[in-house]
């Protein structure tokens, strides 16, 4: 649809479709069939509906499969398996579930959030994005979760994918928003006062946002709010953007939808109805709306599919005959008394959908201008002025309500307060109050049904208006509310990462830990990785075809070694120790005799005693623990060394003391060597079981580590760990993991620039994605291609460059 098709007319009514049972919650256009939408509710069903030849819709397929209210929905585009796409539906029993169109169960569930799931986004490839209440999102790709983004404090209730692959946008209850790449956290956008209910993306720099502070806001992706719209008077949950135009619609708590054009809200469309959950566009330009009365209606500006003029009567006629409570805040503070009569309609409007109360008798009546039509519309009957409703209100924490209930629910224990609107969703006003007290969500149906029972007969016009607090001023987020996100902290602050130059490690010593010309020569000269600058690719000019490097399965050691000097080193540091911390002479004796055995040098093996020793040293002051370090370094190597420390019983110690010398603000020397023995536990079978149970918890870390830390060797070290990782993955089915060595080197990619380090992290992606089509197509949604294409025309080191192309053609 082209801009100056845009605003030629207004929006009328083309039809109403009503199914639902219950509120309309998500809406999506289909694929296919063409013009096709599907629908969710809080009905707990699905609806694909297709148009029909007197332009209105026909159900085509009703899709069941969730246990709770389905919640919200997204098109996954067509595939070679999949060639009319499929449909996703998130629901309050914590699961998504996918269909084919022509099918009424899923094809498969995807099980993995702890609370509901109430929004989804698709982007390339298959993959899907969720969150969820759980305040986590998840990345989805073949019936797997890839990786789960966490960051957020508070519900995640908005969720796009950008154009540019890799790059996911999250909006939260915590009032943020957060820009993703590769599984991290790339930007944090502040600005919204309350939670952030939607995402629209524009183009590949630009995304919209909307919350329940009543603002849409416009957003460039490197952080900066460049215009802020505000017309809604209440909540807005849901918008979608025009194809090809910086033109939306926004729907709200206030009944409305409103369609923005150049920046104005151009036009106002009123429903009978409180609470306009979702939106979307047709491909033909028609704006579908579900709303909390259970019915889609469909808006167009095509004159030949503008609804019959008794379907546009009836519309008005449902609208006029409507109620509307003051309490929401949507038309003002109400004086009865100061009201004008009905002369004030002879007057014409300002602008579209301005609205004007009358009073005619005792009878306040709400009208909304019409360009269109040039007329006042009636949009329906006020329930009462501010005085009524005011002497009717419970004040709790500076809020009005209609109840404030008092629920004991430990004998003898503290009570507490349960305030609930009668406009409110029993159910959300329930889960509201079990989140904010830390009482289990066994309880949620036993307390909704306690609202429900002590308030029968109350709903205003039997619309359930879920997801806001009454009053007469602005809503405002409630403490530990997982919706509003209201009074929680938001971590904002990043540490200043320490930038190093020259060596950092020696001080006014000679010794380089992990150097020295008595190194064992590696094993095959023409090793691309272990030659420590001795491999040359001269040997396989002839072969450029074929791949030497990956899939490398074998793991990647630091071997070098050159024992006087680190027992040198140590003796020097420990001689200038303070006294607390000295060790003794036979202590050092030790740590030498160890240090001969791993090496070689020595006949004995090493002594479960010296091994303890070691274990006891590596606990010095992290200013002079490198040698020591150095030494754990290469005897994690040895078999017997690596079960003592790798096992059950020292493993998990091991692991967490090098995850603390790894951290981003810690010392260079002590980073690279926690690496570089993370690195050689690989060499043994208890080492590598010890990794890759604490696999999460160790990439994380390293991720962290690279965008921290400007340091060739720690970035070659951490390249490896890498590295060893993909390979010990390559013939599992573990595609998380594998999803989580992706976005550590894709991340990594990001700052790393020694180029030994990004061969490395070449190699482990081409470890990671060979064989496997899943991991391809996740590397392939990630960016990789993009990012690592600057390489292919490296020709010094030849390496690099080679390894280049051959995965770029692996990802093709």
């Amino acid at each position: 649809m082209q801009e100056n098709t845009l605003s030629s007319n207004s929006y009328r009514l083309r039809c109403s479709i009503p199914g639902h049972e219950m509120d309309v919650r998500g809406l999506a256009a289909a694929v296919f069939p063409e013009g096709a939408l599907v629908s969710v509710s809080r009905d707990r069903t699905g609806r694909i509906w297709v148009p029909n030849s007197s332009d209105g819709f026909t159900e085509m397929q009703r899709l069941s499969g969730h246990s709770n209210f389905v919640s919200c929905v997204c098109v996954i585009g067509p595939s070679e398996t999949y060639p009319r796409g499929l449909v996703a539906t998130g629901g309050n029993d914590n699961n998504i579930c996918v269909f084919a169109l022509d099918q009424a169960q899923p094809l498969y569930t995807l099980k993995g959030h702890k609370n509901t799931v109430c929004t989804l986004s698709s982007g390339k490839f298959g993959t899907l994005l969720s969150g969820s209440w759980d305040t986590t999102a998840k990345v989805w790709l073949s019936e797997k979760c890839m990786m789960t983004l966490r960051g957020h404090s508070a519900a995640v209730w908005a969720a796009a994918m950008l154009p540019e692959q890799g790059l996911m946008l999250s909006g939260s209850a915590d009032r943020s928003i957060k820009l993703w790449k590769a599984g991290q956290c790339e930007r944090t956008f502040t600005g919204h006062e309350d939670c952030v209910r939607g995402l629209a993306v524009i183009s590949a720099t630009e995304f919209f946002s909307c919350s329940n502070d009543g603002s849409v806001r416009k957003w460039l992706l490197t952080g900066e709010c460049t215009q802020v719209f505000y017309e809604h008077t209440n909540y807005i949950y849901s918008m979608a953007v025009f194809p090809d135009s910086g033109d939306f619609v926004s729907t709200g708590e206030d009944r409305t939808v409103r369609i923005w054009r150049s920046g104005e809200c151009t036009q106002t469309i009123r429903l009978p109805a409180q609470s306009v959950w979702c939106c979307c566009i047709l491909p033909n330009g028609d704006i579908a709306v579900g709303a909390s009365d259970g019915i889609i209606r469909v808006f167009t500006e095509a004159e030949e599919r503008v609804a019959s003029a008794r379907d546009l009567r009836a519309f008005e006629d449902e609208l006029s005959d409507a109620t509307i409570d003051p309490k929401t805040g949507d038309l003002g503070d109400i004086k009865v008394e100061e009201l004008p009569g009905r002369e004030h309609l002879d007057e014409p409007g300002n602008r579209d959908g301005q609205t004007r109360l009358i009073k005619d008798g005792q009878k306040v009546e709400a009208y909304q201008w019409s360009v269109s039509d040039s007329r006042w519309v009636k949009i329906g009957d006020v329930l009462g002025g501010s005085d009524q409703q005011t002497s009717k209100s419970v004040m709790y924490e500076g809020k009005e309500y209609d109840y404030v209930f008092t629920i004991d629910v430990n004998e003898g224990g503290p009570s507490m307060k349960l305030p609930y609107n009668v406009s409110e969703d029993p159910w959300l006003a329930a889960h509201n109050f079990l989140q904010k007290n830390d009482l289990s969500p066994m309880f949620l149906d036993q307390v909704a049904n306690f609202i429900t029972e002590n308030t029968k007969g109350q709903a205003a016009a039997g619309q359930a208006a879920a997801g806001h607090s009454a009053g007469h001023a602005p809503p405002q987020p409630a403490s530990g509310d997982p919706f509003t996100g209201g009074a929680r902290y938001i971590p904002g602050g990043t540490d200043t990462s320490p930038r190093f130059g020259g060596d950092p490690f020696t001080g006014s010593g000679r010794y380089i830990p992990g150097s020295g010309p008595h190194s064992p020569a590696p094993e095959g000269v023409a090793d691309p990785f272990t030659g420590g600058g001795a491999y040359s690719s001269a040997g396989v000019v002839e072969q450029k075809s074929t791949n030497i490097y990956f899939p490398k399965t074998d793991g990647v050691t630091f071997e070098q070694a050159n024992v006087s000097q680190i027992v040198g080193k140590l003796k020097e540091l420990n001689a200038g120790a303070p006294q607390e911390h000295r060790l003794a002479e036979d202590f050092l004796e030790s740590l030498r005799g160890l240090l001969a055995s791993v090496c070689g040098l020595a006949d004995a093996p090493p002594t479960v005693q010296q091994i303890l020793l070691l274990w006891k040293a590596t606990h010095w002051p992290e200013d002079i623990v490198f040698p020591v370090l150095d030494i754990l370094r290469l005897a994690v190597r040895h078999p017997q060394v690596n079960e003592c420390l790798c096992g059950e019983t020292e493993g998990v110690g091991l692991c967490d003391h090098l995850l603390s010398l790894m951290r981003p603000e810690g010392r260079a020397a002590n980073q690279m060597l926690a690496l570089r023995i993370l690195c050689n536990c690989f060499s043994g079978g208890p080492g590598r079981a010890l990794l890759m149970a604490r696999r999460e918890a160790v990439l994380s870390r390293a991720a962290d580590l690279a965008a921290a830390v400007c340091n060739k060797n720690v970035h070659i070290a951490l390249a490896t760990l890498v590295l060893n990782y993909a390979g010990c993955l390559h013939r599992r089915p573990d595609l998380e993991a594998k999803a989580q060595c992706l976005s550590v080197a894709s991340r990594a990619l990001e700052s790393v620039r020694d180029q030994e380090a990004v061969f490395r992290l070449l190699v482990a992606l081409g470890t990671t994605v060979a064989s496997d089509p899943t991991a391809r197509d996740l590397a392939r949604s990630l960016g990789v291609n993009a990012q690592i294409s600057q390489y292919s025309s490296v020709a010094d080191p030849s390496k690099l460059g080679e390894c280049c192309r051959l995965l770029l053609k692996e990802l093709q």
